[in-house]
């Protein structure tokens, strides 16, 4: 693990055309689109992004599928922007590069989402060669949004899982993140994976589930659950440390039986600009100090940091800041009782 260094982001990317409009529409009938704009999406895109802007001191490269179209050379055009090695992002002919339609209420900022899976559904275990990298760790996201790779391999369980398994075997740690669909599919797409995982990250939707535990209550989040949630993710197979965020903050729970938490921050109302992107930043925030080798408690600080630059920018990275910049906002506001 020492010889090798940085963060090879894989999975969804995604580009974001945001369109405002006056009004939202009944059936058959006409709403003005008043202005058009595009952001980053996808685990994989979101984090990377993330971690250039964090200023991350190590390799950043990206793995994955794309279209032969003008949102896959966005997407490109980023990575060389941004010092991120996209050999590995491939092209295909086959489907166009991954989208979503963003439709924001002028006047109410309520969004509705649109999702094209395009190049990002047929991502399968041939696109992925470790052999080729000297990266550290190797994310992997969003499962549950990853049609190929969310389907059932003979002898892992799912072609995911067979593809986490391989980057272990190749030296590299790995982290997972998950997307937060209203299904009943966790357990079973879910749950191959955690075998191979080093460092799996969630947020309490998520952990729930996938374990059945019911963390979020009419009272408010319940931590007990939240840590029987944890320590059953962590028995399933996770190598090192199971991550879970929520808006109250952050907790970690390794095999030394550690529970660590860091509460968010405490911005005023008028910060926040939405929270697309908040769970990748706070990912990013989390893998930037499990890679530099710092306490926990670091980690879960610059998660919780990240995410809230992250609130001030209505896409999923455009509010991302240099890490002692995304510090400093945690120290203006405070962290929450």
């Amino acid at each position: 693990m020492n010889t090798r260094s940085g963060i090879l982001a894989g999975g969804n990317w995604i580009i974001d055309h945001v369109k405002i409009i006056d009004t939202w529409p009944a059936q058959d009938t006409l709403s003005n689109i008043l202005s058009t704009s595009h952001g980053t999406g996808g685990s994989a895109y979101n984090i990377a992004i993330d971690l250039a802007k964090l200023g991350a001191p190590f390799p950043l490269a990206a793995i994955g599928l794309v279209g032969q179209d003008a949102d896959g050379q966005i997407i490109l055009d980023d990575c060389a922007k941004f010092g991120i090695d996209a050999t590995a992002l491939q092209q295909t002919d086959r489907a166009p590069t991954s989208y979503t339609d963003v439709m924001t209420i002028q006047a109410t900022g309520r969004r509705t989402f649109f999702h094209a899976r395009g190049a990002n559904a047929l991502l399968d275990s041939p696109h992925f060669d470790f052999g080729q990298t000297t990266a550290r760790l190797f994310h992997l996201g969003y499962l549950l949004l990853l049609d190929t790779l969310d389907g059932t391999h003979p002898e892992y369980g799912t072609v995911a899982a067979e593809v986490l398994a391989r980057a272990q075997a190749a030296g590299l740690k790995t982290s997972i993140d998950l997307v937060s669909e209203n299904s009943d599919r966790f357990a079973r797409i879910v749950q191959p994976a955690l075998r191979h995982v080093d460092l799996c990250i969630m947020n309490e939707f998520e952990a729930e589930r996938v374990t059945g535990q019911a963390i979020r209550t009419d009272q408010g989040l319940d931590r007990a659950a939240l840590r029987a949630a944890m320590e059953q993710i962590l028995a399933a197979g996770v190598r090192e440390h199971v991550i879970v965020h929520f808006p109250e903050g952050g907790a970690a729970l390794g095999h030394d039986g550690q529970f660590h938490e860091h509460a968010s921050v405490k911005l005023p109302d008028a910060y926040i600009k939405g929270a697309a992107g908040a769970g990748d930043a706070f990912t990013a925030g989390v893998l930037l100090g499990w890679h530099e080798g710092l306490p926990i408690q670091d980690w879960l600080r610059y998660g919780v940091c990240a995410a809230a630059a992250n609130l001030a920018d209505e896409t999923c990275t455009g509010g991302m800041l240099p890490l002692a910049e995304v510090l400093a906002i945690g120290a203006r506001y405070g962290f929450r009782e």
